[in-house]
C-alpha cells in the first residue's frame, strides 16, 4: 500500500498541473499587442478554461533582475483588468516584456505567460484590435488620462461562451477521467 502513495501522489499532482496549465494570458503579447507607457492599458486571460481561482500578475522583462509584482490575487473570473499607471510603476520603454499570472502564494510557479511585447513611449497609439476567444476587442485612446478602453465589435461573444462553457464541460470530465485512472492505477499496483 505505501508503494502505491507516491504513484497516486504523482498523478495527483500531475492533474493539478494540468488543470493551472490551461491559464492563458490573451493580451498583451506579440508584435501586434502592446502596452503604452505613463497611462493605463489592458490585460485579457481565458479565465473560463481555467480552475485556477486567483493569480498575482507579474511583468518581466530580461533586463530586469527579476519580475515585479503588479496585481496580487487576482480573481480568475474577471478575465480582463485594466492595468493603471501606478501598477505600471513606471517600466522603462523597449521591448522583451511579458506578462505572467502567478500562483498567489509562490510567484516562481507561473501558470501562465504571454508573449513578449512592447512598451511604447507615452502617447504612442494603442492596438487597434485584440484577438480574444473568437470575439474582437477594440481598444480606443483619446480620453485626457490616455487610457484604453474595451468593447466588443462583433456578435460572436455569446458563441465565445457557449464555446468556453463546452471547453470547461470538456476539461472537467477529463480531469475526473485522470482522477479516476490514478485512483485505478493505485489500486492495480
Amino acid at each position: 500500500m505505501i508503494a502505491r502513495l507516491p504513484v497516486t501522489l504523482a498523478a495527483v499532482a500531475a492533474l493539478f498541473t494540468v488543470a493551472s496549465a490551461q491559464l492563458e494570458v490573451l493580451s498583451p503579447g506579440g508584435s501586434n499587442e502592446w502596452w503604452v507607457a505613463n497611462t493605463s492599458n489592458l490585460l485579457v486571460w481565458n479565465c473560463k478554461e481555467s480552475q485556477v481561482q486567483t493569480f498575482n500578475v507579474l511583468v518581466d522583462n530580461p533586463n530586469m533582475a527579476s519580475a515585479e509584482a503588479i496585481i496580487a490575487q487576482q480573481a480568475n473570473f474577471d478575465c480582463s483588468l485594466t492595468v493603471t499607471q501606478d501598477q505600471m510603476g513606471g517600466f522603462p520603454v523597449g521591448t522583451g516584456y511579458t506578462v505572467q499570472l502567478a500562483n498567489p502564494i509562490n510567484d516562481s510557479d507561473i501558470y501562465a505567460q504571454s508573449s513578449p511585447f512592447e512598451i511604447k513611449a507615452a502617447n504612442s497609439p494603442f492596438p487597434s484590435t485584440t484577438s480574444v476567444d473568437s470575439a474582437t476587442v477594440t481598444s480606443a485612446s483619446g480620453t485626457s488620462a490616455g487610457s484604453s478602453s474595451a468593447s466588443p465589435t462583433s456578435g460572436s461573444s455569446s458563441d465565445s461562451s457557449k464555446s468556453n462553457d463546452s471547453a470547461s464541460l470538456k476539461a472537467s470530465m477529463g480531469y475526473a477521467t485522470a482522477f479516476a485512472a490514478a485512483i485505478v492505477g493505485m489500486y492495480l499496483l
